[in-house]
């Protein structure tokens, strides 16, 4: 991926990664319901902490200065800009709900998919 700014106005930006941030938490909140995994999930601002069954964590972080969204889990960091209508890794361009649920899943020990929500 390139180190190119992004093209999207602040306005966009709020509003794309506001739509992750909810996104999120609503899937969450779907699996609490259904009685498939406990998550505990604390937001505040643009920054959601999320607290898996065993302790570990995952923290998904807006950065508004450089138009990305930052996620931080066990197997390390990853940051994500938007391009051709998803959020992709800025180093090998995986897609940020991918990465979400793979890290998820490896943290939680029970498969976990997490994807954008249209």
């Amino acid at each position: 991926m390139s180190a190119e700014p992004s093209s999207l106005s602040d306005s966009e930006y709020r509003q794309l990664s506001g739509a992750v941030l909810a996104g999120i938490e609503a899937e969450i909140d779907r699996w609490l319901e259904g009685d498939v995994i406990d998550i505990d999930a604390q937001r505040t601002g643009g920054l959601l902490e999320l607290t898996l069954p065993q302790g570990s964590k995952i923290v998904v972080n807006t950065q508004p200065p450089l138009h990305e969204i930052w996620l931080a889990a066990r197997s390390g960091g990853h940051h994500f800009r938007y391009a051709d209508g998803q959020w992709r890794d800025t180093r090998d361009g995986s897609e940020f709900f991918a990465v979400l649920s793979r890290c998820a899943s490896e943290q939680a020990g029970l498969a976990l998919r997490f994807a954008a929500v249209d």
